[in-house]
């Protein structure tokens, strides 16, 4: 009898350790905190995942930086050190040059805009270039509409802009944006709370949720609407650790990410209006309507500078253009 009791003991206790053991875990890097628009992706894809895989799939969400900075993150899923990561397509742009297209200024009106064609072929297309990189593009969520903020003075036409020094993402076009724009860009990674107190930059451009979730109207005065690019997050994988997986598994992914993306920029536009007067209770002095107009006109002459001369760019740059219409 004593025996007979021990036996089932042991099998019961195999039978709850082997999906302990069976479980796989999946390592997610973001650079932002809890709260940002990068984790609320993230954290819902983590749940579908372990939801639709009955547990045999759970992902480890690495937040706050705590795995570097958003290039660093980059090369680790390119190295296959992390398995998947959701990054600004800015620092994308040194591993494929021809992403940067999606991010070209003022490309996307709205909000639907920018989902019909992201969610469609060409953001499709985009998302498959990321291949020779070692990346699997997933989905695109969302960072949203970056406005420009600064200490310096009220911003509302381009020719304020002149001069000012701003933190810009280490990005090949945002650095030449804001030359165009006369600025003097300063590449930075994430965060910057310390910089814009100190002074060491006069300004940065960012979503409104960044705002918010950073405290920046503590350190930033002026607050212009500009919405210059929609900027969005790309949910990624490892390209080989990804292909390796069963397709059903693969299949579960890809859609797990759509799901979460989707829920993303839903929460991420509900808060805008709120994210608006919270920054206005705080004390910043916001330009609600600047002059895009001259924002637009001093950028035109970006479509023919030399990085986006290469074919490829060119391509991708001209369907977004032509999707857009």
């Amino acid at each position: 009898m004593k025996f007979t009791r021990f036996f089932a003991l042991v099998i019961a206790i195999v039978c709850f350790a082997v999906p302990a053991i069976a479980a796989k875990q999946v390592q997610l890097a973001v650079v932002t905190k809890p709260g940002s628009a990068q984790y609320v992706a993230a954290e819902k894809f983590a749940e579908l995942i372990n939801k639709r895989s009955n547990g045999e799939y759970t992902i480890k969400v690495y937040h706050s930086g705590s795995l570097g900075k958003e290039t660093e993150i980059l090369q680790q899923v390119q190295l296959g050190a992390i398995q998947m990561a959701i990054v600004t397509l800015g620092p994308f742009d040194t591993f494929v040059p021809e992403i940067k297209a999606v991010a070209f200024p003022f490309l996307f009106k709205d909000f639907e805009t920018a989902d019909r064609v992201l969610d469609g072929p060409v953001g499709k297309e985009a998302l498959d270039s990321l291949k020779q990189a070692g990346f699997k593009g997933l989905h695109f969520s969302e960072n949203g509409f970056r406005n420009l903020s600064n200490n310096r003075g009220p911003i509302h036409s381009a020719s304020d802009v002149k001069g000012l020094k701003l933190r810009v993402m280490q990005s090949t076009f945002h650095k030449e944006l804001w030359r165009t724009l006369d600025a003097n860009p300063t590449p930075m990674g994430w965060p910057i709370y310390s910089e814009l107190q100190q002074g060491t930059i006069d300004g940065q451009e960012n979503p409104l949720w960044v705002f918010d979730e950073y405290k920046l109207y503590e350190v930033q005065k002026y607050l212009a609407l500009t919405g210059h690019v929609y900027s969005v997050h790309i949910d990624i994988a490892n390209l080989q650790w990804f292909e390796s997986l069963p397709k059903e598994t693969q299949a579960m992914f890809l859609t797990a990410m759509h799901d979460a993306a989707v829920f993303q920029r839903k929460v991420n536009r509900e808060k805008e209006a709120q994210y608006l007067v919270t920054l206005k209770e705080k004390g910043m002095i916001i330009d609600e309507h600047p002059d895009i107009n001259s924002f637009r006109e001093k950028v035109k002459p970006m479509k023919n500078m030399d990085m986006y001369k290469e074919p490829k760019t060119r391509a991708l740059l001209n369907k977004l253009l032509d999707a857009t219409k």
